[in-house]
């Protein structure tokens, strides 16, 4: 597939038009909306404010949890036929230097299911792709360049948008939007702000930087393990090394934004710091060269609990006539910042409980409320846990604890390959006697 060609979304809509479902935001959360309506028969209108195809700024892991869905709407054949870097474990190192190197289940490894690494440009155009062919297919419309400027609410509920297109001033509107825009999503803006509630808790946001780079050391085959170090000196932040295959390497930091402001860190110096002056990977950088302008930044909402919710966890993400998934959700898993499972798995909720007869006249606030209760049951084990190891990292001798245990018994490192692997075997790490028995004994 050539992935600088355009893809051709059609028409734009009259100004005025009503669909049964607007979705605004196009990356990953959104086109499985998208797609998934009009699986469904809904006439959805597709927002992005992108031309396709474009970078986005990530990590680029997509986890096993994503690829059921991908199935789902069709395209993991072709997405196995694409480049990208097999995933078969995680490296996590210590501050003290040492590492541990995670497996991933080696059935699921073989049967292309445990994980993939590859360029945003290239997964985001291929769930794109999709949605557009079948958003039209459906008698739907996609808009590329469409900057949304205002959501509208009456008596409640969310009732459409409107914005500009080729400097001209559109309005549409729908029983429900799918708010899929990141963590600026002008969706989640409107509903947080309609209940009164935050929408940024620096507690729960996390900034990061990536670079893509070649020629590091260790990273030049098509198949192995994606890398996070929590390093003395960047904790209570972290340092990773994801390859995307053909020797190109995604290398990135992160910080909790309260952190950051403590520390007056700025990230991309930060980065530079570990790449040139630690000891250890100044050596893995040293033929190394940073691929020309690919230096970007931005924001992750993580999904962890917090302590004094308004409403609902992990924040107010739905409400009368609109839902948000993903980044726009803040879903992001606060230990590994991964987020396109969670933004799958959202989109997938939030499109099973819309009735196309059902909701013609309205998407109402207690199937809006039924989602968010949905929603955290599905993910409150698993984020919850990883918050908890995301507040381990800050004590520099307990990592180092763990990871040195963690390195000397199989058992724990079973138990951390089924924690990654398996939603249902996190609970053990819920157990304070489990991880007492585990560590000392």
């Amino acid at each position: 597939m050539n992935w600088d060609s355009a893809i051709d979304s059609g028409p734009v809509p009259e100004d005025g038009a009503e669909f049964d479902a607007i979705v605004v935001g196009g990356g990953p959360g959104g086109s499985a909306a998208a797609a998934f309506l009009a699986m469904k028969g809904a006439k959805v209108l597709l927002l992005e404010k992108a031309t396709y195809p474009r970078d986005k700024t990530c990590g680029d892991a997509v986890g096993g949890k994503s690829l059921k869905h991908v199935e789902e709407l069709g395209v993991k054949g072709i997405l196995e036929e694409t480049p990208h870097f097999r995933v078969d474990g995680i490296i996590f190192g210590a501050p003290n230097g040492k590492e541990v190197r995670i497996a991933l289940p080696e059935e699921e490894v073989e049967l292309r299911e445990a994980g993939y690494s590859l360029p945003r440009k290239q997964f985001d155009t291929l769930l794109f792709r999709n949605a557009n062919e079948k958003v039209l297919d459906a008698g739907g419309a996609v808009v590329q360049g469409f900057i949304v400027k205002k959501v509208h609410v009456s008596e409640g509920a969310v009732t459409g948008v409107s914005g500009i297109y080729e400097k001209q001033d559109y309005h549409f509107t729908a029983p429900l939007t799918i708010g899929a825009a990141g963590y600026t999503c002008p969706v989640a803006k409107a509903i947080t702000s309609h209940h009164g509630e935050p929408m940024i808790d620096k507690d729960h946001y996390c900034g990061a930087y990536r670079e893509y780079w070649t020629g590091v050391k260790g990273c030049e085959d098509w198949k192995g393990a994606i890398e996070i170090h929590f390093i003395d000196g960047v904790i209570p932040g972290y340092f990773w090394i994801f390859p995307v295959g053909n020797g190109v390497v995604n290398v990135g930091v992160g910080m909790v934004l309260t952190e950051m402001d403590k520390q007056k860190t700025k990230l991309r110096a930060l980065q530079e710091w570990v790449i040139k002056e630690d000891p250890k990977f100044s050596k893995r950088f040293a033929d190394a060269q940073m691929v020309k302008k690919s230096g970007k930044g931005w924001q992750l909402p993580f999904g962890s609990p917090r302590k004094k919710a308004p409403s609902f966890q992990p924040r107010r993400c739905a409400m009368a006539g609109a839902i948000c998934v993903g980044d726009a959700a803040s879903l992001v898993d606060p230990f590994t910042g991964e987020g396109i499972g969670n933004a799958l798995l959202s989109a997938k909720l939030a499109t099973d409980l819309f009735d196309l007869e059902k909701h013609r006249d309205g998407f109402p606030s207690e199937t809006a409320d039924d989602y968010q209760y949905k929603l955290w049951e599905e993910l409150s084990a698993e984020l919850t846990n990883s918050y908890k190891l995301q507040r381990l990292v800050k004590r520099k001798w307990l990592m180092n604890f763990f990871i040195g245990k963690a390195v000397k018994k199989e058992e724990l490192q079973r138990a951390l390959t089924d924690m990654i692997a398996s939603k249902e075997a996190q609970g053990q790490f819920h157990s304070k006697w489990w991880m007492v028995k585990t560590l000392l004994f």
